[in-house]
């Protein structure tokens, strides 16, 4: 069955789209990147040196996410007078104007990409890295990806090629919607980006567009420009 990770996560990415407005952090100056640690948790990916307001926390990673959400009781310990920053490390610190909502014990915030504004951020699974890139994409040797509103990219599943929302808050290799069926596991045979899979395992679930998570994700290198609304994605050869 779909699983409660992916069940809660999913519907508090769902209240994120709905409240969904455009992103307010435009026109910032062009700078290094930045490199922000991540581990993996229940196939979850959760920043580990990150703070918000100076206070550190469980944060996951919401790629699909178009605005921070933090948790109620986390929230409590801050002041919502004023807007919240993410500290990616001393030197560096994001604004942020985040919503609020019960997260069930799975994180203390979902990290939006209102906070990246209209720039990159990088995912290197294997290295456990976040590389957050103020000067856009790298697309040297990736196959790009053009979205709307969400990051999306190709999968072609049983031969028939469809669009799946990149969303690092699922634990799942694909969840395909239901429509009405039975909900559970079936078996389908997933190319994405040029590189064969085979036959694997995806979930059935009370979701609107085929969404892919980090079972999958985490075989690429993944780089997401949220302002030229485009998605990279590199087969790593060492996963």
């Amino acid at each position: 069955m779909y699983s409660k990770f992916s069940r809660h996560a999913t519907c508090a990415v769902a209240l994120l789209i709905a409240a969904c407005s455009a992103l307010p952090w435009r026109n910032e100056p062009v700078g290094e990147e930045v490199n922000v640690a991540f581990v993996m948790k229940n196939n979850l990916l959760y920043v580990s040196s990150a703070a918000i307001d100076g206070l550190q926390g469980r944060f996951l990673i919401g790629s699909s996410a178009p605005r921070t959400i933090l948790d109620n009781h986390f929230a409590q310990t801050l002041d919502r007078t004023n807007s919240n920053t993410l500290q990616l490390n001393q030197r560096q610190s994001l604004r942020m104007v985040p919503l609020f909502a019960d997260l069930h014990g799975i994180a203390d915030a979902i990290i939006g990409a209102d906070v990246w504004g209209n720039h990159a951020v990088t995912l290197d699974y294997r290295a456990g890295l976040l590389t957050f890139q103020r000067d856009g994409i790298h697309p040297d040797g990736m196959r790009l990806f053009h979205y709307g509103d969400e990051p999306m990219v190709d999968v072609v599943v049983d031969g028939r090629t469809i669009q799946a929302i990149v969303d690092t808050t699922s634990p799942d290799t694909l969840v395909l919607p239901r429509l009405g069926g039975p909900g559970g596991r079936r078996t389908v045979r997933v190319q994405i980006a040029g590189s064969e899979f085979g036959n694997v395992d995806v979930g059935l679930g009370d979701v609107s567009a085929v969404r892919l998570g980090n079972r999958l994700l985490s075989r690429f290198l993944v780089t997401i420009d949220y302002g030229k609304h485009e998605v990279g994605l590199w087969r790593d050869p060492r996963m």
